[in-house]
């Protein structure tokens, strides 16, 4: 019997002595490629105790950072934050040593405390506003988290002076010169003792009070106060835990934190659908404690430990699915934002509801269609031309009510937020929109499963052209399109996607599993769901030769 959703146990707990001793003692081997540094679509994440995140990683990392900024002509200071993950303390104290020794202006939390992803992002900013893209002076940002991945496990994710999640050709030099660097012995790392730095080493940014105080500026808490909206908002354990506290005093609003509790063991969560600790607000499984209260509560939220990620939960139904809150979300924005550029575009990346689709249309709204990852939004929230960008897995951000940029990275505070002032202002819960929604456009079933594929297959796989594909039927519908390459912006999406007109699969390879991950969706329901499935399955092994 699975123990999805089920308290912690002691026996699930990591021990944070060990993980932290692992951290200093353990020395990767760069001939080893589990053990060498690698950016996903956030950054390099791994552990210390599989020797995929320790103190050499992170030295040189830093260093090859500080050096990349040199090659980019960045000058200007470099904002430094972290999550309440055990390894991430140590983290950041490892960069500062390095940032500090290459003479690099460090702004941490004036608080010492944690700072969220989406607080990291309007730091850069802020900062940058009204600054040239060639000003020297601009400036960036890390920040040390591995999102909600399980507590053994550590990240560090550089945020270029665009504010968003670094581009590829930003973390394959920094990778690369990473590597060299572990695999020289360190040799060519500038490092200054955190020991022994003086009280004028490093400035400081009130991150909490920056991000908390202006969020009237992009959401209309005037509504939510008015409106009595009572909010239950769960941390789950993570860097948001301070700025619910301060929205809630500052604001005004009915807010409960409902769980205040940081422990970088996180026993007080449920487990995941896999029986691990992983704070993942989408996750019913993780979020069973939660959605347990929801009668308490009018919104009741959950964010990851870096809160870039959301969870919304209503009485009426539980836990929403992410893909219908971002398309109840955009709805209710583009509707409601009057100030917004009239052309302004839907932006979702391509494994994400095509009733977002539908309501793009619905709106008169052109809809961009980007590859999976958040980076691929950055330069439409920057230039206006993008007025909302969404994952659908439950990671988005949007504009301010004057059309100006907000953060380039995800908000997971800023879109729970939203739910409320959705409900204060409409009088409806996210949820009961979505309904309606449905009855509009259909009623959607959606799902994401992984199936086994050699490493072999993977490469193939990323590298799939849409003629390969030579089925000219879905589950009974002719195929619309096949997808290699992004319609929004032309860019590979790393594997295949097939549509027809009532139904979607897309098909992308695991970056650290033999798997692929295979998203379908209908709008014809669950039955037409699996026949889509099925076929998809054997659309793929035919393409892939098997």
């Amino acid at each position: 019997m699975t123990r999805a959703g089920q308290p912690a146990e002691a026996s699930d707990l990591i021990d944070i002595d060990e993980l932290i001793n692992a951290y200093y003692d353990v020395v990767p081997d760069a001939a080893v490629p589990e053990q060498r540094v690698a950016f996903g679509t956030s950054g390099h994440r791994g552990s210390s105790l599989s020797a995929s995140f320790n103190e050499t990683h992170i030295l040189a990392t830093t260093q090859a950072i500080v050096d990349y900024r040199r090659s980019q002509g960045i000058e200007g200071p470099l904002f430094l934050g972290r999550d309440t993950h055990g390894l991430s303390l140590p983290a950041e104290r490892s960069a500062i040593e390095v940032l500090v020794a290459n003479g690099v202006d460090v702004r941490v939390d004036s608080r010492d405390s944690w700072v969220p992803t989406p607080a990291l992002s309007h730091a850069i900013l802020t900062y940058n506003r009204g600054r040239d893209a060639a000003d020297p002076g601009r400036a960036d940002g890390i920040v040390v988290t591995p999102s909600h991945n399980p507590p053994r496990d550590g990240g560090f994710k550089y945020n270029p002076p665009n504010g968003g999640p670094a581009d590829t050709d930003a973390t394959g030099w920094i990778a690369n010169r990473a590597n060299e660097l572990i695999a020289a012995g360190l040799d060519g790392v500038a490092r200054t003792p955190f020991k022994d730095l003086d009280g004028d080493a490093l400035g400081d940014y009130d991150f909490r009070a920056a991000y908390v105080g202006d969020l009237p500026s992009i959401i209309d808490v005037d509504a939510i106060r008015s409106a009595g909206v009572r909010i239950g908002a769960d941390p789950l354990g993570g860097a948001s835990v301070e700025y619910w506290a301060l929205i809630a005093e500052e604001h005004g609003l009915d807010l409960t934190v409902v769980n205040p509790d940081v422990d970088p063991t996180w026993k007080f969560m449920t487990l995941d659908w896999d029986e691990k600790i992983r704070m993942d607000p989408s996750s019913p499984s993780a979020m069973a404690a939660l959605v347990a209260r929801r009668d308490e509560y009018d919104i009741l939220t959950g964010n990851d430990a870096d809160a870039d990620r959301h969870g919304i939960v209503t009485p009426d139904a539980g836990l929403m699915n992410p893909n219908h809150y971002l398309a109840v979300a955009i709805d209710y924005l583009y509707s409601h934002r009057p100030d917004w550029p009239t052309d302004a575009a839907v932006g979702k990346t391509l494994v994400s509801s095509m009733i977002i689709d539908r309501v793009a249309a619905a709106l008169g709204r052109p809809l961009l269609e980007v590859p999976v990852g958040f980076k691929w939004f950055v330069p439409g929230l920057l230039d206006g031309s993008v007025a909302f960008g969404g994952e659908e897995s439950a990671g988005a951000s949007f504009l301010r009510k004057d059309g100006t940029v907000w953060t380039t990275d995800k908000d997971g505070i800023l879109l729970c937020l939203l739910a409320a002032e959705i409900l204060a202002v409409t009088g409806k819960t996210p949820s009961q929109r979505y309904a309606e929604l449905e009855q509009e456009f259909g009623s959607s079933a959606y799902q994401r499963v992984d199936a086994p594929a050699t490493p072999a297959q993977k490469s193939a796989l990323a590298k799939l052209a849409p003629e390969a594909v030579t089925a000219t039927e879905l589950a009974g519908e002719p195929i619309t399109a096949k997808l290699s390459h992004a319609p929004g912006n032309g860019a590979a999406i790393g594997g295949l996607k097939v549509q027809t007109e009532h139904a979607w699969f897309a098909a992308r390879p695991s970056g650290t599993e033999d798997v692929y991950k295979l998203y379908a969706e209908s709008l014809r329901g669950p039955e037409h769901l699996a026949e889509v499935q099925a076929e998809a399955r054997a659309v793929v092994s035919a393409a892939l030769g098997g």
